[in-house]
């Protein structure tokens, strides 16, 4: 690793703590770029050094490039780990980190471009022969979307060309809804990404969120390490994922893995990435969603089943030395289940919560890990996302599995402030989701009062 010996870490929280231990392991330095409400936190007193960049709201420090380079420039660093979140999927901030000569720990500029543009990244799924969602390129009008959505049929889904996150998307399920629909999706990406862009896709009711995760060399060396199932998701954020994608045949699996591979062999894709699709669950058909440029909050599911370090490998490959792994050399053992434990009331609509934990004791014991930056006393800021850190249990089976996350669960005591853990463990006793009766839809289901 001597071609990279100081690395900033541009993010925060339990990621941010999980980037600092790599680069331990690895014997490089670590310079974590912190707002005002983030010095006395466990990552930046675990870091080598730690360095305010700004003020609590994220516009001024995190997503604060011109800070965030001069904290680079300032201590020395020749190479930036953006996490995920932030500014790791901005095309900018990697094009500029690589005109200071630093080392982005992550694909070039002009994967993340291309990837972060929908329409395009649909264009080169199309190109590669990879299946999509009938839909339409960009819509110009209300008109021209009316038009379309008759041509795909309904029910249809708007989505914003510009980003992803369950931002500008919408369901439309007949004509009569479409005209409020396009306004309001509209301003939503507009207001999220600067840009008003739309798309529309055919929408798949019984659908399942499978992904693939990929390393690649960037020179054309790109393996696969299994999939994940990330279909329990509220308003399109994930709250529980798993490895490997249960209920699927292995034939499917084998066409969805090749699929991610020669997406990112074409694009001579470097790092880690995720390729995402759509499941459709009725007729045992996938369909190319996205392509996440960066490492995954979800990623320990899929580094317990292998047993392959993520992160360790996204510096390896940043440092120049190549992807070590072949795809015979991978192999997925067990099951592993991670549960997000954010600071949100469920019984209010999911409210933030944040505020000081009086308490924060976690479970431990053999097969359970948890990757979070908190402690009892912590301060919970208001400014950032909610997660307080990833609940993750690994077994042979999935039913243990399960068994364990429901012991986990649980055994986590967490007072002074509201989480999801109550509304987790219902999820995961819930029969439904233990059947096999997973769909983006579930927690819809579970949060009908009965």
């Amino acid at each position: 690793m001597n071609s990279i010996k100081r690395v900033l870490v541009a993010n925060r929280g339990e990621i941010a703590l999980r980037i600092i231990r790599a680069c331990e392991k690895l014997g490089i330095e670590s310079v974590l770029a912190v707002s005002t409400v983030d010095r006395d936190s466990l990552p930046a007193r675990t870091a080598t050094r730690a360095v305010c960049i700004g003020p609590g709201e994220a516009s001024g420090s995190y997503l604060n490039v011109n800070a965030l380079l001069s904290a680079a420039d300032g201590r020395d660093c020749d190479a930036v780990h953006p996490g995920y979140g932030f500014l790791s999927e901005s095309q900018t901030f990697a094009q500029a980190c690589e005109d200071k000569g630093l080392r982005f720990v992550g694909p070039t500029s002009k994967q993340i471009g291309a990837m972060g543009n929908k329409l395009q990244a649909r264009a080169l799924a199309v190109r590669c022969g990879i299946p999509v969602l009938s839909g339409t390129e960009r819509i110009a009008s209300l008109q021209e979307a009316l038009a379309e959505a008759e041509r795909v049929g309904y029910p249809v889904m708007f989505k914003a060309a510009a980003g992803g996150g369950g931002r500008g998307m919408k369901i439309v399920p007949r004509q009569e809804e479409l005209r409020s629909a396009f306004v309001a999706a509209s301003n939503e990406s507009r207001s999220a990404f600067g840009d008003d862009t739309l798309y529309l896709e055919r929408y798949v009711s019984n659908a399942r969120h499978v992904e693939v995760q990929i390393l690649g060399d960037g020179k054309g060396h790109v393996v696969h390490l299994g999939d994940r199932d990330c279909s329990v998701q509220r308003r399109h954020q994930k709250l529980i994922e798993e490895a490997p994608a249960p209920f699927l045949s292995e034939e499917l699996h084998t066409r969805i893995f090749a699929a991610a591979l020669k997406l990112g062999r074409e694009m001579s894709y470097r790092s880690a990435g995720t390729v995402e699709f759509l499941v459709d669950a009725d007729a045992e058909a996938f369909y190319f969603l996205e392509m996440n440029t960066r490492i995954q909050v979800e990623h320990p599911v899929t580094e317990m089943v292998t047993g392959i370090d993520l992160v360790e490998q996204q510096l390896r490959i940043a440092a120049g030395e190549g992807l070590q792994l072949d795809q015979a050399d991978i192999t997925c053992r067990g099951h592993s289940i991670e549960c997000r434990i954010n600071a949100e009331d469920p019984d209010r609509g999911f409210a933030p919560s944040p505020g000081v934990l009086l308490r924060w004791e976690p479970p431990a014991g053999a097969h359970i890990r948890l990757d979070s930056h908190c402690t009892t006393g912590y301060k919970v800021p208001p400014h950032y996302d909610s997660l307080l850190g990833k609940l993750i249990v690994t077994s042979d089976t999935r039913d243990s599995a399960l068994d364990l996350m429901g012991q986990a669960l649980a055994g986590f005591a967490v007072e002074g402030i509201h989480t999801t853990i109550p509304f987790l463990r219902r999820v995961v006793g819930d029969e439904r989701f233990s059947g096999g009766q997973i769909n983006t839809r579930l927690l819809d289901a579970l949060l009908v009062k009965t």
